[in-house]
């Protein structure tokens, strides 16, 4: 039974990997990203997801490894805090109040007990870089309010501050300006480029920065595509820079590898170039990564790089420049024009994803699962160009049939349409093109939907346009004497005094097809296709057509652009129209989330809740996943964060994960018998078995992180003390008269089988079938005592 007050808000995935750098751990087994309000720790080798580390309240900002210990890591937010954390648990060690909101976090090995973090200063663009100084306390709470001054006027990426030459001084770029501080003299360098634009296309704007880890070097990327390498700027007037260009737009990201050799840079080219010793001449490259490289990081141990894109994607490198791993989360589309879909197979989340293609989301585990090519034409990066949109997708028939529009229009009577139909193979599980037809409407399509119903042995597709039609497509026999096949066909055109079709959708049982043209709803029977009768109300154009299912198949919900809803009983031909915030709502969930709510979607469970209250009943069957203005995917829960965010697959009782070994066989399978008898035996009866999950030594032992623990003699008395279990005390009445008292009084051994006697009797009631124990006569327990006294040491000299 779930609780009541135990529903909320969780964010279950979505968010950006790519809002910052991507931190390697120090063995290079584990990438730490930000996520959200989360921070995620991804294994290298087999891209799954590890932990999350969730504890902030707010948007995660910056990570860095701790340098006196490289197995935690620091975390800073937009709520002001920097946290510790033990990765390897995904324990929070302590937190940090800082007071300020925090915008980038930077560590160095030589400030242990400082950290530096940027943070904003009374006008919104001003920024400044501050040392925080982490005092030490046994506390998991703890506030950090002393800040020392150390540069003014910054950019508040991270990616424009960085530490040279272990630390000796800090480089920091803002729109033309270089400014250089040194930690020992604490003097402040500054330099300047022209702002003027001459030459054609000259854009000298700073975008990022990187310092050599061993020299007295700094390398700047620019607008214009050139990388700066300054040398000589301890002095203002010695100063000189060479210049590297490669990149025909602005430099995104730069990083030297550990030892200094290789410069690392990537940009919208989407290619990773690696400068060797810094020289034009010298370069290697790694192309077609997918996306703009938006960020580079380098893991301590020089083995491994990791590019961020603008898709939302980690590329895990080689140093040979040879990818070896891909995080892929939900891609960032600027419109998603097809909403959220639910493929039926897989129950993985559809929509928009890279441009001209779809997206396959897995709810579940986080992660995308794969892309659909819908346009199959290579996409060109330019703002000038008019690109092909896939604006619409719907999936039928169980999910064996897919059904997409794309369009491409460069003036108002140049439109180009497409639709695709495409069918699900088996063998390579994934969706084939079946029919391309090319302008179905004259103009857009505004809606599309197949019809679902179980009846229906021919798949049938209905699209709806602002030309004022609507069509009905039907799957036909496309067989020719070189082999057989089907493809799908116009089989009616429909409309209605010239409006302009906006919606469409099939009753439950599809025989009812409703049609909305602009403010009027038609009814036509799907059989004949006869118009059955239409609604007109004065409510607005209609935007979403949808009819109930089950109990509530008799009604047709339609929401209006005036933000009303109205709702037809097909059978009495009534009208209810209400606005949403005027009737009694069955469930209403404030502030949910703090920026705007573009789309919801209702995905079927494969085990249903039991929530017992009216106001819940209607996550029973089923969980609302809603999408933010950012591309954050939340839902409603009543599973606590860490069940919630950990996958199903990983819930399972520990008898359950064993793995299936022949000795798993021979007992797992006995267990199993002895458990079925036990239980037919012993019926309705409870029986309370020790536990062991509640004993405090125990869940310290299991729960504590290793490294923390005292030593293993400290622990194993109270451990094993934990595991025996408390013996009961016999009445005087449990005693046989004709027992000697001496036998009584003498070993343990004789203690222990009295014990034994004793729950021997108890069970004597219950038949245990076949397992039962033999219970020993009065006669037959002396003479076992007898024997157990005989010396048989003598067997050891044969």
């Amino acid at each position: 039974m779930v609780e009541e007050e135990s529903l909320r808000v969780v964010r279950c995935g979505g968010s950006e990997l790519n809002f910052r750098r991507a931190v390697f751990s120090a063995d290079s087994k584990y990438i730490f990203c930000v996520s959200g309000d989360f921070v995620k720790v991804y294994s290298t080798a087999t891209e799954e997801c590890v932990h999350i580390l969730h504890g902030h309240s707010d948007l995660v900002t910056g990570l860095q490894l701790n340098p006196s210990n490289h197995l935690q890591l620091y975390s800073c937010s937009f709520d002001g805090t920097i946290k510790l954390w033990d990765y390897i648990d995904g324990i929070l060690i302590k937190t940090f109040t800082v007071g300020h909101k925090l915008h980038a976090l930077f560590t160095l090995a030589h400030t242990k007990d400082s950290v530096f973090v940027t943070i904003n200063k009374e006008k919104p663009d001003i920024f400044q870089l501050v040392s925080v100084k982490l005092p030490k306390s046994s506390s998991q709470e703890i506030e950090a309010k002393e800040t020392a001054f150390v540069l003014d006027y910054i950019n508040q990426s991270p990616k424009c501050i960085a530490f040279g030459n272990e630390g000796e001084y800090v480089a920091a770029v803002r729109d033309f300006y270089l400014s250089v501080y040194f930690f020992k003299k604490k003097t402040t360098s500054r330099f300047t480029l022209s702002s003027s634009r001459n030459r054609k296309h000259a854009k000298n704007n700073f975008t990022c920065v990187a310092c050599h880890p061993k020299e007295d070097c700094i390398a700047s990327g620019h607008k214009d595509g050139k990388i700066r390498l300054w040398r000589n700027f301890d002095d203002d007037k010695k100063y000189t820079y060479t210049c590297l260009h490669w990149h025909h737009d602005m430099v995104m990201d730069l990083a030297f590898s550990v030892t200094g050799t290789s410069l690392l840079s990537g940009g919208r080219e989407s290619v990773l170039v690696e400068w060797r010793d810094a020289t034009e001449k010298n370069k290697e490259f790694l192309p077609r990564l997918g996306a703009t490289i938006e960020h580079i990081s380098v893991s301590p141990a020089g083995d491994l790089f990791c590019t961020s894109h603008s898709d939302n994607k980690i590329i895990v490198i080689h140093r040979n420049l040879e990818a070896s791993a891909v995080i892929q989360g939900l891609v960032k589309d600027k419109n998603i024009f097809t909403g959220l879909i639910i493929d039926p197979r897989t129950r993985a989340l559809v929509l928009n994803g890279k441009p001209g293609h779809l997206q396959f989301y897995s709810l579940q585990s986080d992660k995308q699962l794969y892309n659909l090519d819908i346009v199959q034409q290579e996409y060109i990066s330019d703002n000038d160009l008019i690109q092909i949109e896939l604006r619409k997708a719907a999936f039928g028939c169980q999910g064996h049939w897919l059904a997409t529009v794309e369009q491409r229009q460069e003036k108002e009577t140049e439109l180009e349409l497409q639709m695709k139909l495409w069918a699900y193979n088996k063998k390579t599980q994934g969706f084939v093109l079946n029919t391309k037809v090319s302008m179905p409407h004259e103009d857009h399509i505004t809606a599309l939907c197949f019809c679902n119903a179980e009846k229906f042995e021919n798949p049938t597709l209905v699209t709806a346009s602002k030309d004022g039609h609507f069509k009905v497509w039907i799957l036909t026999d496309d067989s020719d004497i070189y082999k057989k096949a089907v493809g799908w066909t116009c089989d009616f055109v429909g409309s209605y005094h010239k409006y302009q079709a906006t919606n469409c959708c099939f009753s439950e049982d599809g025989s009812l097809l409703a049609v909305s043209f602009e403010e009027i709803v038609t009814i036509w029977d799907s059989e004949t296709w006869e118009l059955k009768c239409t609604f007109c109300q004065r409510a607005g154009k209609i935007r979403y057509l949808c009819f109930g299912r089950w109990t509530c198949s008799k009604y047709l919900l339609g929401a209006t652009e005036n933000d009303i809803l109205c709702c037809w009983n097909l059978l009495s031909c009534a009208l209810f129209v209400f606005k949403p915030s005027e009737p009694r709502p069955l469930y209403i969930q404030k502030k949910i989330s703090r920026e705007e709510v573009h789309w919801g979607v209702f995905v079927p469970r494969d085990v249903p809740e039991s929530f017992t209250s009216e106001a819940y009943q209607w996550l029973n069957r089923s969980q609302f996943y809603f999408l933010t203005k950012s591309q954050s995917l939340l839902t409603f829960s009543a599973k606590s964060p860490e069940e919630k965010l950990t996958p199903t697959s990983k819930q399972l009782l520990a008898e359950e994960s064993l793995p299936t070994t022949p000795f798993y066989f021979i007992l797992g399978r006995h267990r199993q018998q002895q458990d079925e008898k036990l239980n037919d035996a012993l019926g309705n009866e409870l029986v309370q078995l020790p536990l062991t999950e509640n004993i405090p030594a125990i869940s310290e032992l299991l729960h504590t992180p290793a490294h923390v623990l005292p030593s293993a003699s400290f622990l194993c008395s109270m451990f094993i003390n934990s595991l025996l279990l408390s013996k009961e005390t016999k009445s005087a009445e449990e005693i046989p008269d004709d027992v000697d008292m001496e036998e009584e009084k003498g070993s343990d051994d004789t203690d222990e089988e009295n014990d034994f006697t004793e729950k021997a009797q108890d069970t004597n009631d219950i038949d245990l079938g076949e397992d039962i124990i033999h219970q020993l006569s009065k006669s037959e327990e002396k003479e076992l005592r007898k024997l157990r006294k005989v010396d048989y040491s003598w067997v050891t000299t044969l």
